[in-house]
């Protein structure tokens, strides 16, 4: 079997209940991307700063300070 047309076939497969779906669950699926959305892209710009590239100006910074981090024991 070739690997173009697994690909091919699922592609389909899926577009195509997609495409047949009814109303129901299309605002389902909406609501599912606009969850992901919210997680992965707004929650990540608020909270979850980049630390190491805002307060380091090299790697040699940044891997020293995650280095002192990882082995401090308090």
């Amino acid at each position: 079997m070739n690997r173009q047309n697994v690909f091919s076939r699922i592609w389909k497969f899926y577009f195509e209940g997609f495409r047949n779906m009814n109303g129901w669950g299309k605002q389902v699926w909406i609501v599912i991307l606009l969850k992901l959305f919210v997680m992965f892209f707004v929650l990540k710009l608020f909270f979850f700063p980049n630390f190491l590239k805002t307060n380091f100006d090299t790697d040699e910074q940044r891997s020293e300070h995650v280095l002192e981090n990882l082995t401090n024991t308090k």
